[in-house]
């Protein structure tokens, strides 16, 4: 079975399905990732300052932790960075498209909706759009997960609260492949208490863990699901 993690930026795909990607994995399906945005320029005044040096360092990272995982191969598109408003939603929906029927993912993981982020939001509408369930349609499994800094800082409520019904539960060596993937991210991983620290996400998996009496696991939204 092929699987598709559809990510705004270089780290999203570890903080939020990291641990469900190498559990596919360690069941024999191919795992494959498609980063949206390059990350970083718009921690710059101007986007030009971040300069090629430093997303291609970027881009290394994404694909040393994806090797770390196990994951089959990494796609990157280069929308600017949490600028996805400034482009045509369709010019995201095609990227998306193109890798779903260049894949034909029976599963695919994408952010929540109701993430800060702009970009995240963005595209968890891009893939919504891009796995419109019509008869030729190879993803029967849509999962939106949590993306640490972004889906708890949206201090709304509703629709638009993160209010997860799948539980993907991690033995202590798939949480340490996790941290260890995500360590390869030098300018993203951050210190305590920040949500992007390595404690902050073990404690968030033993939150998620101990909602199902696990000491650890992943939480997500399932959008849709379609039984034959």
């Amino acid at each position: 079975m092929n699987v598709l993690i559809v990510a705004a930026h270089p780290d999203d795909e570890i903080l939020g399905v990291g641990g469900a990607a190498i559990k596919h994995i360690e069941a024999g399906d191919s795992v494959y990732a498609l980063i949206l945005g390059e990350g970083q320029t718009a921690r710059f005044d101007n986007r030009a300052d971040a300069g090629d040096t430093l997303l291609a360092q970027l881009h290394a990272d994404t694909l040393r932790a994806a090797k770390l995982l196990g994951i089959r191969e990494v796609f990157f598109e280069n929308f600017a960075d949490n600028r996805f408003d400034s482009v045509d939603l369709l010019d995201i929906v095609k990227a998306v498209e193109k890798k779903v029927k260049m894949l034909r993912p029976s599963v695919l993981y994408t952010h929540h909706g109701g993430d800060l982020n702009i970009d995240h939001a963005l595209t968890y509408r891009a893939a919504l759009t891009a796995t419109r369930p019509m008869a030729d349609q190879p993803v029967r499994e849509l999962y939106a997960f949590e993306t640490v800094s972004s889906t708890e800082w949206n201090f709304t409520y509703g629709d638009a609260q993160f209010s997860p019904n799948v539980f993907v539960k991690l033995s202590e060596s798939q949480m340490e492949r996790k941290l260890a993937a995500m360590k390869e991210y030098g300018t993203e991983l951050c210190e305590f208490p920040h949500p992007r620290s390595l404690a902050m996400l073990r404690a968030t998996a033993r939150r998620w863990g101990g909602v199902v009496g696990a000491e650890y696991a992943e939480a997500f939204e399932a959008v849709r699901l379609i039984r034959e």
